[in-house]
Parts: C-alpha cells; structure tokens; sequence
C-alpha cells in the first residue's frame, strides 16, 4: 500500500484560527514510513494517520526554514517517550546538525531526568544526522532518493526530492521558484507534489501577516512558484498527477479549491489533487 499523506499543506510558519499547518508529508514506499519535513504538526500529523511514533526510523528536512523543520526535536522528543529505542537517521541541509543539538541542550534537564527515573536509552544515541547534496540521498529496500538544488533564494542548500521504487516515482518541489531543472528531474512521475501560490490573494496576505515589509512581497515573488507555473511544470514534465501543497494563502476564507482548480485550468490537464492536511494520495 504506497501512498503519500499530506499532514501539513501551508506554506509559511504562522498559524492563525482556522488555518492548516505548516509543511510536513509522510510517505509510505515498500512498506518504509519516510518523514519529509518537520513543520509545526507534524507530530500529531502522523498520530493521527494511524502511525506508532516509536517506528520512525527516516526523515528528510528540504531546507532550514522553521516551517519545515521547527518540530524535528518536539517528535523525536516526543517518539522517544512513546517507546522510541532504535535509530532514526535524519537527513538534510548543512547546520541541521546544529539544530538537534541546540534543541538537546535545551531539553538537557529532561532528557537526563528520564534517562536515571525512568531507564529509558539515550535519545542523543538514537540519532543519526545526514548532511545532504545534489545527487544520491541514498538508496535500501527497494527505495531510491535523490536530490536537485531548487531555487529558493536566499537559501542555497534547499532541495527537492525524487522517491523512485520500481513501481512508483513521486517528486517533492521543496519550496521554490520555477525551474527548467525540476521537469527534468521529475520527467514521467506518477504524482508532483508541488508548492503553489494564489497570484490573486497574495495581496491580502500582506495585509495580514502585519510584522513585514515589502521585503517579504519580494521574497515570495522570488522564491515560490505560482499555482498556474507549478501546473505548466507539471504538464512539462510529463506528470500523471499534479498536487498542490505549501498553499499560500491556505486559511483566507475568501478563496476555496475552485480558485485553485481555476488558476491551474489549461495549464495541466492531468488530475489535480489541491492539499489539505491529512490527506491521503493513493499510489
């Protein structure tokens, strides 16, 4: 049963009442359980697709922005206190190896604590931390990931992801701009999950973030991918299946699936899947 869940489907780190959660995604190849992303939610994310947090064993961080990695420490804290005693090994981008160590310390009290009153092993022994580059991620049992830089400046170490058995092939965008270098990378994949933006409601969302400036207009409009490009990508590429994720905006009442379905109408005419936490895509 090959499937990819969509825990979190907005792009950005804020939430707000009745918004969706920030990116995470688990995705279920050959009987594997890979964690691709650790926004804020994906802890619960996971619980609440039937998954036992103690079995995590894969997870894959696109780039060090706090929507994709904020809640890394929190689920590896929290899946070892839920019986967690084998190795988790963590791939991702240069200074992630910071963060978990960084987060270590913070929780050093606790961590200690429940190592002398309770037994528990080591949580610092438990993982293993990967840096990864353009190329091979690595490939076992069936499974191979790899990588291509995308365009998501600033950043420079951020990347998308190709997940290929010999059954299925899905590609991750990462978070974005359009690239010629992603149609090549996803040529033919039975499913793009890729991230997408309302050109129309990008104004409004200005409006409400309300602690930015200009700066933050230009960021998106540099970085991330239009709905209407990450369809044109798709149809590019030669993609069975295009879905949308890291939607930005994904909690304005004002805009519903139609308009998303609209703005990829001509662009792709594969079956659009627009994301929405908790959902399953069947593979």
């Amino acid at each position: 049963d090959n499937y990819v869940a969509l825990l979190g489907t907005k792009g950005g780190p804020a939430i707000r009442p009745g918004s969706t959660m920030p990116t995470s995604a688990l995705y279920v190849l050959n009987g594997q359980k890979i964690v691709v992303d650790c926004g804020l939610g994906v802890t619960k994310g996971l619980v609440d697709q039937g998954i036992p947090l103690q079995d995590l064993s894969l997870i894959i961080i696109s780039h060090l922005h706090s929507d994709h990695y904020l809640e890394l420490g929190q689920l590896l804290h929290t899946a070892w206190t839920a019986g967690l005693k084998t190795t988790v090994e963590v791939y991702g981008p240069p200074g992630l190896d910071i963060y978990w160590e960084g987060f270590c310390a913070s929780m050093k009290a606790d961590i200690d604590l429940r190592i002398e009153d309770e037994g528990r092993p080591d949580l610092r022994d438990l993982m293993i931390i990967h840096t990864i580059d353009a190329g091979l991620v690595l490939s076992r049992d069936g499974i191979t990931i790899s990588a291509i830089r995308n365009e998501h400046p600033p950043l420079i170490d951020t990347f998308a992801l190709s997940f290929k058995t010999d059954d299925v092939h899905v590609v991750f965008s990462g978070d974005t701009a359009p690239i010629k270098a992603l149609e090549d990378f996803a040529r033919d994949a039975d499913l793009l999950i890729h991230e997408a933006m309302l050109e129309s409601a990008l104004p409004a969302l200005m409006e409400r973030v309300g602690n930015g400036s200009e700066k933050l207009m230009t960021h998106l409009l540099r970085s991330h991918t239009f709905a209407h490009d990450a369809a044109i990508t798709a149809t590019n590429a030669g993609v069975k299946r295009l879905a949308l994720s890291h939607l930005l905006p994904s909690d304005d009442s004002n805009y519903s699936l139609k308009d998303w379905h609209d703005a990829c109408a001509g662009h792709f005419d594969g079956e659009l899947i627009v994301g929405q936490d908790g959902i399953r895509i069947q593979l």
